[in-house]
């Protein structure tokens, strides 16, 4: 491929893969060069309970983005009322961008309650065109197709099927976090000991193969003074 170069390329779509979705529902689409910071925004306005923001007497429309996509709110009646949240909401990613949407919806469970989830993993086309470096060459564009591994994560307020593979019922996650925090506290308390009883073997191994070694060396030095001091007692004599 040195004598050719990638155009473009081409995702080819992706029918759903959870079937009876209202047609309100939102899709959030995770790539690689999402911020999770206006993706997390978007979600959280469109899951969570919200006051509708008043802007001035004039009952002027006022202009939210979110996302990838902008929303203008209506105009505001003369009390604050609250904006319905979602039911539901759709993360997908493909290739790299499958970690951040699994990251989003962490961050998302985490943050509204009570969410049931269903995953399904598959693979996306990706078609991606080569045109010649050089036209007068004579060679022909290519078109490579490629399947990339996308997800797509379903959350919902609603009950969903529990028998369908990629099911996840919500859970306590502050529970969670909390006795992995406690086994954390454990592992690090037995290293702690453990450390200190290896100070403690370290200092006695003079009781060990090494001692005998070091008191035999000394008891010689003593045997080799007697010896003497028997010959000077034999010479006095």
């Amino acid at each position: 491929m040195e004598n050719y170069s990638k155009a473009r390329t081409v995702e080819q779509p992706c029918p759903c893969p959870f079937p009876g979705l209202s047609s309100d529902t939102n899709e959030v689409r995770v790539k690689d060069g999402s911020k999770i910071r206006n993706l997390m925004r978007y979600a959280l306005s469109r899951m969570e309970v919200k006051p509708r923001a008043l802007e001035g007497e004039g009952g002027q429309p006022k202009s939210k983005e979110g996302g990838s996509t902008t929303e203008v709110q209506e105009a505001p009646c003369s009390q604050a009322l609250e904006k319905m949240p979602s039911r539901q909401i759709v993360f997908t990613g493909m290739g790299k961008g499958v970690s951040k949407a699994i990251t989003c919806v962490e961050i998302l469970k985490r943050r509204v309650k009570g969410l049931h989830q269903q995953t399904r993993l598959l693979f996306s086309t990706v078609l991606e065109v080569w045109e010649p470096l050089e036209p007068a060459a004579g060679l022909d564009s290519l078109t490579v197709s490629r399947n990339i591994p996308a997800i797509w994560v379903l959350l919902s307020r609603d009950p969903l099927d529990a028998s369908l593979p990629g099911y996840q019922a919500p859970g306590n996650f502050d529970a969670l976090w909390a006795q992995a925090a406690k086994e954390d506290a454990g592992v690090a308390g037995g290293q702690r000991h453990g450390g200190r009883r290896k100070r403690g073997g370290g200092g006695g191994r003079g009781k060990g193969p090494g001692g005998p070694v070091r008191q035999t060396d000394r008891s010689r030095e003593p045997g080799k003074g007697q010896s003497r001091g028997k010959g000077a007692l034999a010479g006095q004599e």
